[in-house]
């Protein structure tokens, strides 16, 4: 009968994002800003959710079927798909990314662990001839590491100012305007919540012969009447009129500030910003739009290949079709085009559409109907006519 160790069972250990830290500074505060608060700013947010998912969805491809199974899967407590959305949210939050290589005696990778920037500190090595890394760890049993080799590390980065050892977060370039949004936030709310206080204007003829005492009174009496009213009308004598607040041009002004702290974002990250769901370029079609996101999907997946070719020693691919082109049709357009023009024949056409899913590979080969002999003139049915 097996006997279970109940004494012995790992604890669960509580995860928080809320720790993890951006470069992203306040040019009066000089303050950090955590990611989490980055991610409440809701055009931040959609961007940095969809240009993630776009990232993790191009497909990476090794040369050794080992690394590849790694990067399919390379973690043990999240799915492929989730783990690498979660290093490229981070990689564009912070301009860089950590993962762990827990690997064995003999160097072979078993997983990777996601780091947060908060977990790890980069160091230049006297010498300069290489980075080491400081490492916090969620896991209790697992000890501080200090001075781990960049060999034994995943560092993704973008845009640098030290020559590549460490990224730049594009939020940096964002302080101002974010500064500003967070203050017309302020104001606009601020403006709301007083025109909800003061609902309107109470006139009173002849109100110059009211002291003040009696103005706040009858001002006190007015809105006791309006909330005992209950929706019903509000009953006025000839000396009395009433006009109600509205919202001005001003404040409708501060509300459309969403709209230009939306396009900014969009610039500093390189795409569309009709892909932050605004208007976006009315000059601009469909196929011109798409273009312009896959260039700048490019400029980041570059990034990621290069750290994964240098660290894996090993020729590393990849393929955005899927991604910029979802539904294949595209693809399709490109193969008929050079159909029709004669540099791919039909069969090598429906070749390259069958390797990229777009056609089925069981698809039925074409039925070839019977060639119509002509008959000689007089000849019906086979026989000769008189």
């Amino acid at each position: 009968m097996p006997i279970f160790n109940l004494s012995s069972s790992k604890q669960g250990i509580g995860l928080s994002d809320d720790e993890t830290i951006i470069n992203f500074l306040n040019s009066d505060s000089k303050e950090y800003v955590s990611a989490s608060e980055a991610l409440k700013n809701s055009d931040i947010f959609s961007l940095i959710a969809q240009l993630s998912g776009d990232l993790a969805l191009v497909s990476y491809k090794a040369s050794r079927s080992r690394l590849q199974s790694l990067i399919d899967d390379p973690s043990t407590t999240s799915n492929g798909f989730s783990f690498w959305q979660a290093m490229f949210a981070q990689l564009l939050l912070d301009g860089n990314a950590y993962a762990y290589r827990w690997r064995n005696i003999n160097g072979v990778d078993l997983r990777w662990e996601y780091l947060r920037p908060s977990q790890v500190e980069a160091q230049l090595l006297n010498d300069g001839s290489g980075l080491v890394y400081n490492l916090n760890f969620d896991e209790p049993d697992i000890p501080y590491k200090q001075g781990v080799s960049q060999a034994d590390m995943i560092h993704l980065r973008l845009m640098s100012k030290n020559g590549g050892m460490t990224g730049v977060s594009p939020l940096e370039a964002l302080t101002s305007e974010l500064n500003i949004k967070q203050s017309s936030n302020k104001l606009t709310l601020n403006a709301l919540n007083k025109s909800v206080e003061a609902p309107g204007i109470l006139s009173i003829t002849g109100g110059g012969l009211l002291d003040w005492k009696k103005k706040s009174a009858r001002s006190r009496q007015f809105m006791k009447q309006v909330s005992n009213s209950r929706g019903g009308p509000v009953v006025l004598d000839d000396l009395e009129t009433y006009q109600p607040l509205e919202v001005k041009g001003d404040v409708a002004k501060l509300l459309s500030q969403a709209d230009w702290t939306g396009k900014q974002i969009a610039k500093v990250y390189g795409i569309p910003d009709s892909y932050l769901n605004g208007q976006g370029d009315q000059q601009s079609n469909v196929t011109q739009i798409s273009g312009q996101y896959a260039k700048a999907l490019h400029r980041y997946v570059k990034p990621i290949v290069s750290e994964l070719n240098s660290k894996l020693n090993c020729s590393v691919t990849y393929d955005m079709r899927s991604v910029v082109d979802a539904m294949g049709d595209e693809y399709a357009t490109a193969v008929n085009n050079l159909t029709s023009s004669g540099v791919l024949a039909k069969n090598q056409a429906r070749y390259v559409l069958q390797r990229m899913d777009f056609l089925p590979d069981d698809l039925p080969d074409p039925e070839i109907s019977s060639p119509i002999i002509p008959m000689e003139g007089g000849e019906e049915n086979g026989n000769n006519s008189n």
